[in-house]
């Protein structure tokens, strides 16, 4: 059991993105990782589609693993 939820919100205390408070998109918890709204925003390609015609890059919240978050009030 994750000692965080879906629309917690969190603090980021280890890794390069500590300090950084958001809230929490979604946990994995076979994975043990959480993404955390404007935290650790990766690059990623996407290919054409019907509903993307363009394709691209976008930006998305990458996850982050469950032990270097904790919940905050």
């Amino acid at each position: 059991m994750a000692h965080v939820k879906k629309g917690d919100k969190v603090q980021v205390i280890a890794g390069g993105h500590k300090g950084a408070t958001g809230t929490v998109a979604s946990v994995n918890e076979a994975k043990q990782r959480v993404v955390v709204e404007g935290v650790r925003k990766i690059k990623k390609t996407i290919k054409r589609s019907e509903a993307n015609p363009e394709g691209g890059i976008v930006e998305i919240d990458g996850p982050i693993h469950i032990s270097n978050v904790k919940k905050v009030d």
